[in-house]
């Protein structure tokens, strides 16, 4: 039965960190990187192999990449938790932060359901390294098709997709949550929607979720800060049905690495977050875009020879 070394769930674990935020998707990554190695690294991350702890050890470091979410949004899930109580309390939907809580639970609602209905099949049928990369490069084609709907096809931006201007003496979360919550509950649900595509191996939750959210309207900024949000929950729902299949008595083994990794992870999604709210506030996701397509093509032709 195949294991997993300390070097080796620290090595995940900031791999982890970093594509499960950045639009490039973590679980292909996952995939993908350990079958183009090969080797005994590509024998210990099959999570595929009979016996495999990889996937056990996969939802510890999704777990430790949420919490890197909710460390450095904690204000922001102070003012969710307040709204929530606040509605339930007086029985309406007024303030900001009511209207967020619920423009939250609403688009979290259908990859909630598609997750526990489909996640599994999908995960067995398409989990597999080819699969992988050729989502992975449609994954490139959705960010750029994004990119160039939004702006009109000729690099131009279109009238009302300017960058916001914060107002001035304003907290920028707080300018950012008013311009989130002129979203209509609809049209929430169709960019939370967007991360059942991200069941699909391949396929980034946060890119298409950004997708969506330029789609209707909103700027790369105000997209990434929603993706984020929305991710949070799911994520940690995710990680805490399947923690307890870390505790089984195959497993025990990958205990002490799971934790290292889980470290590591940690620290690179609240880099990776930090680093990704600044730059989304000038930049695009054509890199993103390029890169996926790039990457996912090269290692569909690769592995298919």
């Amino acid at each position: 039965m195949s294991t997993l070394t300390y070097p080796e769930a620290i090595g995940v674990g900031l791999l982890q960190g970093v594509t499960e935020l950045f639009p490039v998707s973590s679980l292909g990554h996952s995939i993908l990187l350990p079958a183009l190695v090969g080797g005994k690294l590509g024998k210990d991350l099959d999570m595929t192999a009979d016996g495999s702890s990889y996937l056990a050890a996969l939802v510890a470091l999704h777990l430790a990449t949420a919490l890197a979410l909710v460390v450095f949004f904690r204000r922001d899930w102070v003012r969710v938790v307040s709204g929530l109580v606040s509605s339930i309390r007086y029985r309406r939907i007024e303030t900001r932060d009511e209207k967020l809580t619920w423009l939250l639970i609403i688009s979290t609602i259908p990859v909630g359901i598609a997750g526990l209905v489909l996640e599994k099949a999908l995960r067995h049928a398409l989990g597999k390294p080819v699969p992988a990369a050729v989502f992975l490069a449609v994954n490139g084609l959705v960010l750029l098709g994004a990119e160039r709907l939004k702006r009109g096809g000729n690099g131009r931006r279109r009238a009302g997709h300017a960058a916001p201007v914060d107002e001035p003496g304003v907290d920028p979360a707080i300018a950012s949550d008013n311009r989130l919550t002129k979203l209509s509950f609809l049209q929430g649900a169709f960019i939370g929607s967007a991360q059942i595509l991200a069941l699909f191996p391949g396929i980034s939750r946060s890119g298409v979720t950004m997708s969506a959210g330029i789609l209707r309207g909103l700027h790369h900024e105000d997209a990434a800060r929603f993706s984020f949000l929305l991710a949070t929950p799911v994520i940690l729902a995710a990680s805490i049905l399947k923690v307890p299949e870390l505790f089984k008595p195959e497993n025990s083994s990958v205990l002490g690495p799971v934790a290292a990794g889980s470290v590591a992870a940690f620290v690179a999604g609240y880099i990776s977050v930090r680093f990704l709210t600044k730059y989304f506030e000038t930049r695009s996701l054509t890199p993103f875009a390029i890169y996926c397509f790039l990457a996912g093509a090269g290692s569909a032709v690769y592995l298919s020879l």
